[in-house]
């Protein structure tokens, strides 16, 4: 990898870390506050490779709070059970009351 895509990557990181315990964000929420709003999947990249980082990596869903990263995750339904011991409630891989859980970085962190 390039070194401005792993800086990039630790930026993704750093705001993962600050999403608090029970809410979710989004790959494109993380992005639009990094001021790369089209790098929404370069962000997905990042969660994927966020596993030895010590990044809450299951609480980013895609834009519709569809649990996307799944698959990442060790076990079959890991991601979803990490969001449910939070409180998150989640039917067929979809985060439900997407609006009462949402964080929004740039709502939050101004």
């Amino acid at each position: 990898m390039k070194p401005e895509t792993l800086g990039f990557f630790e930026k993704v990181y750093e705001i993962a870390r600050l999403i608090p315990y029970g809410k979710v964000t989004s790959y494109g929420a993380i992005a639009k506050y990094l001021g790369a709003a089209r790098s929404a999947r370069i962000v997905g990249y990042a969660m994927n490779n966020s596993h030895q980082n010590d990044v809450p990596a299951h609480r980013v869903v895609n834009r519709k709070g569809l649990l996307t990263g799944k698959h990442h995750f060790e076990g079959t339904n890991l991601m979803q059970q990490l969001l449910e011991s939070e409180g998150v409630e989640v039917v067929d891989n979809q985060i439900q009351n997407l609006d009462a859980v949402y964080w929004d970085p740039s709502k939050a962190l101004k």
